[in-house]
């Protein structure tokens, strides 16, 4: 649990009670939030079987999109950055049989990507 403490000290953290009171209707009664947070409009919940994307769009194509993503079927992931580190870095998550991400996500300071792809890399290289 040390990797979450460290990570939920960032202000986009959002409160795993909050998050299941807002999202139940999608977790399974076996299923556990482990930590989540939001980037702009967009949701990211980490529980003990998927990573769950909620995605906001506007627009013409205005709409929410809940992305299930069990962690077993994530095929690779990675953070590109203009510089070593960069704070503004963009999160990409692709699953098998996919040739372009199913998320790639723009994060700010107000979350580490890089400790978001820690947690992804615990679940994902098990």
């Amino acid at each position: 649990m040390g990797l979450f403490s460290a990570f939920t000290s960032n202000s986009g953290v959002i409160e795993s009670v909050k998050l299941a009171e807002d999202y139940n209707r999608i977790l399974l009664n076996s299923e556990e939030i482990e930590v989540g947070f939001k980037i702009k409009e967009d949701t990211f919940i980490f529980t003990n079987k998927r990573l769950i994307y909620i995605e906001v769009r506007k627009g013409e194509d205005s709409g929410i999109e809940y992305t299930s993503l069990p962690y077993s079927q994530i095929a690779s992931f990675g953070v590109d950055s203009k510089k070593s580190f960069d704070s503004k870095a963009t999160l990409k998550v692709w699953i098998n049989g996919q040739q372009y991400p199913i998320v790639e996500t723009e994060f700010n300071k107000s979350v580490d990507v890089y400790e978001v792809q820690k947690i992804l890399a615990g679940h994902v290289l098990k």
